[in-house]
């Protein structure tokens, strides 16, 4: 299931990758699951037509003024307040690229090794 960014045009997918739409209960069920950096960008290629966000797209999906998730949770119901991966290379470091947090929607520079979510976008 995808939900339609009015202000940008962008098209998201309602969960999180690893995450099922329940139509009954309109939420998302399961675990998000984890990915580095390249097995994210390896995970968005088989899925036809999305893509891995880049990080000024990630980032206006965040709302600010909630925390815990920093999301509309009736948009992208059951975020996991974690770090999702962009398609961002974080500049001045080639082992770090731009994570989107969404305990609070700060953005930093993730370890490309380590393990972030994913959410998706076209």
């Amino acid at each position: 299931t995808e939900v339609t960014d009015s202000k940008t045009g962008l098209v998201w997918q309602r969960c999180s990758a690893g995450q099922s739409w329940s139509a009954g209960t309109t939420t998302c069920t399961g675990t998000a699951a984890t990915y580095t950096h390249e097995a994210a960008l390896s995970f968005a290629k088989t899925q036809t037509g999305w893509r891995l966000p880049n990080v000024k797209e990630l980032s206006s999906i965040t709302d600010k003024t909630r925390s815990n998730p920093a999301i509309d949770i009736t948009a992208f119901p059951a975020t996991p307040s974690n770090g999702f991966w962009t398609s961002t290379p974080y500049a001045g470091d080639a082992s770090l690229a731009w994570v989107v947090d969404f305990s609070d929607g700060g953005v930093n520079g993730g370890s490309r090794g380590s393990s972030s979510r994913v959410r998706l976008v076209r």
